[in-house]
């Protein structure tokens, strides 16, 4: 008898310091996390909502608005049979590829510099570079307009690839900065003392290191460029050469009036590329970011 009992009086803290663990587990971890994701995909939802929604439920104030009664898909067929919003899709995709590319190739380049070869002032051109990509937008415009003028190369797409560069190139070239200086300079000397010139030690060793840090960049690079709205609000002025942003905004939002159910319809779209390309690279993404925060 004595013996169950020493055993219960045993077993019982255990299980509860087993309850009070998982139930701080909860309270620290999953509830932030649910909450969290509620909140960062309630905007989402709240789109899809009003995107299935006829105009009839959209605007009745007697209307359940966490849930749809009747699903239609007349915003999304107003969209592309009365907008040209799938041109602006692909206007936008070409723009985003074409800059997104740019600024990479010369991030690359000026990333290695920075971090790799020893010069004077390179420490203060890395902060400077950085230092240009703080510049707002809303105070380059102008002079930018006046530069594309003289180019002649207004309303077009080089109008935007050419600007998107300028706010793209300085943060990819110190985010690649800093992963470069996470590489370990002793390989490069390695194949410099095998007979490799810089730049074959830079393609086939440092780069395929730093490919985490250069798709972080690049997923950056991407994203701004498929969001920008100054520069392509002012920059293009026709119909058919608006990027998606400034198409949406432009056509469906006539004074006063919002076409909320298109509004929405094409801002999940819109946000569906980004989307998947952060999802097949977020890990990359992550370490890119650390990577170039730590060393940078």
């Amino acid at each position: 008898m004595s013996t169950a009992v020493r055993a219960s009086t045993t077993v019982s803290p255990g299980v509860g310091v087993g309850s009070a663990h998982g139930m701080r587990r909860v309270l620290i971890f999953w509830v932030p996390l649910i909450l969290f994701i509620v909140i960062t995909l309630f905007p989402f939802y709240w789109m899809l909502l009003a995107s299935l929604k006829a105009n009839s439920e959209l605007y009745s104030l007697r209307s359940f608005p966490f849930w749809v009664s009747t699903p239609t898909l007349d915003h999304y067929k107003y969209l592309f049979e009365k907008t040209l919003y799938a041109r602006w899709l692909v206007n936008t995709l070409i723009i985003s590829i074409a800059s997104t590319a740019i600024s990479l190739a010369f991030g690359i380049l000026a990333g290695y510099a920075l971090a790799r070869l020893r010069f004077r002032g390179a420490g203060i051109l890395g902060v400077a570079v950085f230092i240009s990509y703080l510049v707002p937008q809303t105070l380059l415009f102008i002079p930018m307009f006046d530069v594309i003028k003289t180019l002649n190369i207004g309303d077009t797409y080089w109008a935007l690839i050419l600007t998107y560069p300028t706010f793209l190139i300085p943060f990819c070239t110190w985010l690649l900065m800093g992963y470069f200086k996470s590489i370990p300079k002793e390989l490069e000397e390695s194949a410099l003392m095998d007979g490799a010139t810089r730049i074959v030690a830079m393609v086939r060793i440092v780069l395929p290191l730093a490919m985490p840090g250069i798709l972080s960049a690049g997923i950056f690079a991407f994203t701004l460029s498929w969001n920008e709205f100054i520069y392509a609000l002012v920059f293009i002025t026709t119909t058919p050469m608006k990027t998606l942003p400034v198409g949406v905004v432009n056509e469906l939002i006539r004074g006063d009036v919002f076409f909320w159910g298109s509004l929405m319809a094409g801002g999940l779209l819109g946000s569906v590329p980004v989307a998947i390309f952060y999802s097949f690279f977020v890990e990359h993404y992550v370490a890119g970011l650390t990577a170039g925060a730590v060393k940078g």
